[in-house]
């Protein structure tokens, strides 16, 4: 019998054109499997068969777990302290082995151990042809609709077949059984059983591959795609840079009347490409990615990593955009965060700003309304700016000597101590009420600070998502949290029943 599961499995990897261990070890699975039959319990058994005599043992196994860690599995693990009774110098993550009979293979249910056999070399057929398939190192998927899958496409390319999700496809794209498919492969998951390769024609990264196959200047290295937007099927923007002062980006991915850029578009059911230059400064990053809106003035706030940007009444429509879509495809281009204004609305809001800036000069700096509005022509809008912005920029004020400058960033210095003292007292305010609380942390006392979370009833109203969102913790424990902040409630409700 031992002779003839040595030729049996010689004659499956001949026929299956796969490696006698793989052969060998689907053989292990099988009688495991029909050997754990006769055991009650979800025990873990192992096969070791000799490849030269066909000659096999059996074995059951407990997995070594921390003593701290309790017993998950009873059926197959052990704690620490028990498995150094037996073994003085065993780990934790190793394993106690026990030799127990082996089952015979006349015994086996053949059909069970057949399909066992069978289903492994399948797997590994599979693993083989998908490790071959991502050792071409191509980007983008080529091969014919297969079949339908609950809604997502199976595409078939040689062998090897990949996913594509009804909700990676264009929309209003309709592909049938035969139809040629190009895609992205975005990523390998060996748990989606048959088509393990997920496709995507909807990603930004799919448009990037597609002017690297269409532009070979790219490849080259001549020119750089540094960012891609899309509204799939409908508009998209991407951004170049030439890397060759002779070369022209916006030129070079246009191609030859078009060709280049309506090869892409033709494989995206027309979707229109704008070509934008890419920029080192953001502000000529935004302006360029709004085309073909014309740009007025723009505004940058590194803090918020903002820009209002303010455009004509003519370009207003255009700069958004269909529902936005413009402004929504340049910020995500550019990372940053674009607001619209005409002009009315920039002057409205510089204005508010400039007399949130005079107030606070006047009240903190106790200065005339002349002073400070002096700074603020001067381009200073806060308290930090007047304090230690180097003391030679103040001085070049025409109406300020040194003593008068000294003076004002004496006063701006004060003002930032007391506005810090006052908000360290509320924090301690904040932290008196909510200490006591069980469960809470001084780090997490500042994270509901950070977030106006001040008072008891501030947590008790909090949604646990929310409370989650805030602190990182897990559900458990911020229902926890939620439900003792809640506690001086119920505690009210029972008084009044009382």
């Amino acid at each position: 019998m031992n002779r003839e599961m040595l030729m049996l499995v010689d004659a499956i990897s001949r026929e299956k054109n796969v490696e006698r261990d793989v052969v060998f070890g689907a053989v292990e699975a099988a009688l495991a499997q029909a050997t754990k039959k006769f055991y009650p319990g979800d025990v873990d058994i192992r096969v070791s068969l000799n490849r030269d005599t066909g000659v096999y043992e059996t074995f059951r196994r407990w997995h070594v777990v921390p003593d701290e860690a309790g017993l998950q599995l009873p059926d197959q693990e052990i704690l620490l302290f028990e498995a150094l009774e037996q073994i003085p110098d065993i780990e934790v993550d190793e394993y106690i082995e026990e030799t127990i009979e082996s089952l015979p293979i006349g015994r086996i249910g053949a059909m069970a151990a057949k399909q066992v056999i069978l289903q492994k070399i399948r797997d590994a057929e599979r693993e083989m042809l998908l490790n071959d398939f991502m050792s071409r190192g191509d980007k983008i998927f080529v091969g014919t609709v297969k079949r339908m899958d609950k809604g997502d496409l199976i595409v078939e390319s040689g062998r090897v077949e990949g996913r594509l999700r009804r909700g990676e496809m264009i929309p209003k794209e309709n592909f049938r059984t035969g139809d040629r498919v190009r895609a992205m492969i975005m990523e390998v998951d060996l748990t989606l059983r048959g088509a393990p390769i997920v496709l995507s024609r909807s990603a930004p990264e799919f448009m990037v591959e597609l002017f690297r196959n269409e532009v070979p200047e790219i490849e080259q290295g001549l020119l750089e795609i540094k960012s891609c937007a899309r509204d799939a099927g409908s508009r998209a923007k991407i951004a170049v840079l030439s890397h060759d002062k002779r070369v022209d980006p916006i030129g070079t991915c246009v191609g030859v009347r078009g060709t280049r850029v309506n090869g892409v578009t033709n494989e995206l059911a027309g979707e229109r490409v704008d070509i934008v230059l890419w920029s080192e400064d953001p502000a000529q990053f935004v302006i360029g990615a709004l085309a073909p809106a014309n740009v007025s003035s723009i505004v940058v706030d590194e803090e918020r990593h903002a820009m209002d940007v303010v455009v004509d009444e003519e370009n207003l429509a255009i700069a958004i955009g269909r529902g936005g879509q413009n402004v929504r495809l340049a910020a995500e281009l550019t990372g940053w965060k674009i607001n619209i204004l005409d002009a009315a609305e920039s002057a409205e809001k510089q204005a508010g700003e400039v007399d949130a800036s005079r107030a606070l000069f006047m009240e903190k700096l106790d200065v005339d309304e002349e002073i400070a509005d002096l700074l603020i022509a001067e381009g200073f809008i806060s308290l930090e700016q007047v304090a230690y912005v180097p003391l030679e920029e103040m001085l070049e004020i025409e109406s300020f000597d040194e003593e008068t400058v000294n003076e004002l960033r004496t006063r701006a210095k004060d003002a930032l101590l007391t506005m810090e003292i006052a908000n360290e007292e509320s924090v301690v305010e904040i932290a008196l009420e909510l200490r006591d609380v069980e469960g809470m942390t001084a780090e997490l006392i500042s994270q509901l600070a950070d977030n106006g979370i001040n008072t008891l009833d501030d947590l008790a109203d909090l949604a646990v998502d929310e409370l989650t969102e805030i602190t990182g913790q897990s559900a458990d424990d911020a229902t926890s949290l939620i439900m003792k902040a809640r506690a001086h409630w119920f505690a009210g409700d029972a008084a009044v029943q009382a």
